[in-house]
C-alpha cells in the first residue's frame, strides 16, 4: 500500500525524522491560506508546490514548482491541481492531481555548502534482512546512479537479531563525507529513519532526497512509503490512509469483495485458486502464445457467486479475448466448483462474450467435467495442464 509524501513525512516526524514541513490543499484558496500558515510556523518567504499522486518523477512531470510570492502560489497550485500529471512512472494519460503539499523552502543558502543524499530502507530478500542502501548522489534516479557510478551506491545490512548499531549508522554518516554537527545529525537521522521503517511495518522508505542543509542540518526533503499490506491488520490508522483515487479501480473492487486481483496487459484471462498455481498459469498463458491480463486468486472457496464475481472483475478489461479457469481441487471438490462455473456462466448471460476453457484437477475432476460438458454452454472442459494450453492457443488463433 503506498502513502502520499504528506502522510510518509508524518510518520517520518512521528519518529523524530527532521522533514521539510508542508500542508495539504486541494484547490489554488487553499493553498494560499496554507502558505501563509507555514510561514508564520517557519518563518518560510518561498514555498514549493508539490502535486500528490502515486508516481515519482513528478518534477520531470510539471508537478513540483517553487513560487515566491503568494501569487505564485495561487497561479501554480491552480495549474497543478486537477492537472493529468504524466510521468515516468505513469500511463501516457497520467494520474490526476486532486491535492498539492505547500512545503517550506528548505534550499536557503548559509554557512554551510547545500549537499543532497539518497537513502532507503527496504528488505534484501537474497539475505533475508533490512539494508539501507544511500548514495551521495541524491536528486537523481538511483536507477541512473546504479548504472553509470555503482560504486556511488553503498549499503549496509541490518542483522534482525541485533538491530541496527551504532556503528553502522556512523559508517554511513563517514561514506557520505560528512564530519561535525552533519555527521551527528545524520547518525540521529539514519536511526530514526530505520525505526519509522520497523515501527510501521514498511516494506520501502526511499527518502530522495535527503538534505544537507546550509545550517548542517539533515532533512528529508522527498518520501515514498510502501507499507507491506500484510501488517496492516497491526495498523488500522495506517490503514486509514489508503487513497483509492490512485489504485487500479478494478484491483480496489476486487479487494472489497475478497478476491486476490492484480491487472495486467495481456489478453487471456485467468481464474486460479492458489498463488502458486495462478503464477504458473500465467506461464501456461505465455507457452500457448498468449499473454496473461490479470493475476486472480479466487482462494479456497469457489461457488456460483463468487465466481460471477470474479468472471465480471475479469470482463472488465477490454482486452481479455479469453479465460482460462485453473482449479485444483484439494480443500474444494472440483465437482462443486464445476457447478459454480456453470451457475455463474448462466446468471451471466450474454455478459460473458469470449471463450471459457475450464480445467479441474484434483478431487471429482472426472465428474467436474462431465458436468461442464453436459452443460449446453460453450465451455471448453480440460483436465491435463498441456490440453489446457492447447485449448487456449487454439481460440486464440481464431
Amino acid at each position: 500500500m503506498n502513502l502520499h509524501e504528506y502522510q510518509g513525512k508524518e510518520i517520518l516526524a512521528s519518529y523524530g525524522v527532521t522533514i521539510q514541513r508542508g500542508k495539504v490543499a486541494t484547490t489554488a484558496d487553499d493553498a494560499v491560506a496554507a502558505a501563509k500558515e507555514l510561514t508564520e510556523e517557519t518563518g518560510t518567504g518561498w514555498h514549493v508546490i508539490k502535486a500528490q499522486v502515486h508516481a515519482g518523477g513528478r518534477g520531470k512531470g510539471g508537478g513540483v514548482k517553487l513560487a515566491k510570492n503568494l501569487d505564485q502560489v495561487k497561479e501554480i497550485s491552480g495549474q497543478i491541481i486537477g492537472m493529468d500529471l504524466v510521468t515516468p512512472q505513469t500511463t501516457a494519460e497520467g494520474k490526476r492531481v486532486h491535492q498539492v503539499l505547500v512545503a517550506e523552502d528548505v534550499y536557503e543558502p548559509g554557512e554551510a555548502e547545500i549537499e543532497e543524499f539518497y537513502m532507503s530502507v527496504l528488505l534484501d530478500r537474497g539475505q533475508g534482512k533490512n539494508m539501507i542502501m544511500y548514495s551521495t548522489e541524491g536528486g537523481m534516479d538511483i536507477e541512473t546512479v546504479a548504472e553509470e557510478t555503482p560504486h556511488l551506491i553503498f549499503t549496509e545490512t541490518i542483522d534482525p537479531a541485533h538491530g541496527l548499531q551504532g556503528f553502522q549508522a556512523r559508517r554511513i554518516a563517514f561514506n557520505l563525507g560528512l564530519t561535525g554537527k552533519a555527521f551527528k545529525e545524520m547518525t540521529k537521522f539514519v536511526n530514526s529513519l530505520y525505526n519509522a521503517y520497523l515501527g510501521s511495518d514498511s516494506a520501502l522508505f526511499e527518502i530522495n532526497p535527503v538534505l544537507k542543509a546550509s545550517d548542517n542540518t539533515i532533512i528529508a526533503v522527498d518520501c515514498k512509503i510502501t507499507l507491506d499490506e500484510n501488517a496492516l491488520f497491526r495498523h488500522k490508522d495506517l490503514e486509514a490512509l489508503r487513497d483509492v483515487r490512485e489504485e487500479n479501480a478494478t484491483e480496489v473492487e476486487a479487494r472489497e469483495v475478497g478476491l486476490n486481483y492484480v491487472d495486467l496487459d495481456g489478453n487471456v484471462g485467468c481464474m486460479v485458486n492458489g498463488a502458486g498455481l495462478a503464477m504458473a498459469t500465467m506461464d501456461l498463458i505465455k507457452q500457448a502464445g498468449g499473454e496473461p491480463a490479470n493475476f486472480l486468486d479466487v482462494g479456497g472457496t469457489a461457488d456460483a457467486k463468487r465466481v460471477e464475481e470474479a468472471f465480471r472483475i475479469i470482463l472488465k478489461d477490454d482486452k481479455v479475448e479469453a479465460i482460462l479457469v485453473n482449479i485444483f481441487g484439494g480443500i474444494v471438490r472440483c465437482d462443486r466448483v464445476a457447478q459454480g462455473i456453470v451457475d455463474a456462466y448462466k446468471n451471466m448471460g450474454d455478459a460473458m462474450n469470449v471463450p471459457l476453457i475450464v480445467r479441474l484437477q484434483g478431487t471429482n475432476a472426472e465428474i467436474a467435467k462431465e458436468l461442464i460438458d453436459n452443460s449446453g454452454m460453450d465451455v471448453q472442459s480440460a483436465v491435463e495442464f498441456q490440453e489446457a494450453a492447447d485449448k487456449v492457443q487454439a481460440v486464440l488463433a481464431k
